[in-house]
């Protein structure tokens, strides 16, 4: 059995999305947009930003997988779903749940790189600098958290908790 606290109240999840969508509409301001969402977690992430992005935006999607050490990324990713539609002199802007090791977001940067955007930028609603260990830039970030097993908003533990509308800390009961 487990229980959840509230880490990040729903209202301040939703104020800190729409501070980031006008930051990215004044940083992109005459340009076409397309978010890459990184499924599942960064789906409801993805939609209430896209929302409030005030241009033009367009939606694709990829999922991707580490494997290895479950504690550990490798570093090797499996792309499960790729995008479905070229990336090639477009500005893209990955949106994702967030951001630990930094392992799969490295790679999948370089990957999307090699598809000659006209830009890419990262954006996450959640980072957690300790735990980093590939350097990654990132853009835009929702909240710096610490080092706890989050869920809500998106995020999940066993496929469970995602459609909280919170951003909340599991605890594991003994």
């Amino acid at each position: 059995m487990e229980t959840v606290s509230v880490l990040i109240p729903e209202e301040r999840v939703i104020a800190r999305i729409r501070e980031l969508a006008a930051q990215i509409t004044k940083d992109f301001a005459g340009r076409e947009l397309k978010l890459i969402c990184i499924l599942k977690g960064s789906v409801f992430f993805t939609t209430e930003l896209a929302k409030r992005i005030d241009l033009p935006v367009k939606l694709d999607f990829m999922s991707v997988s580490s494997y290895g050490d479950d504690m550990e990324s490798s570093g090797r990713v499996r792309i499960v779903k790729d995008l479905d539609e070229s990336i090639r002199e477009q500005d893209v802007l990955v949106v994702e749940d967030i951001i630990d090791s930094g392992h799969t977001l490295s790679f999948l940067l370089e990957m999307l790189k090699s598809r000659q955007p006209a830009s890419l930028s990262l954006c996450t609603l959640l980072d957690k600098p300790d735990r980093r260990v590939v350097d990654v830039p990132v853009d835009y970030v929702g909240f710096e958290i610490p080092d706890e097993f989050v869920v809500g908003y998106g995020l999940d533990y066993a496929q469970r908790y995602r459609a909280l509308p919170y951003i909340g800390v599991l605890h594991f009961d003994d």
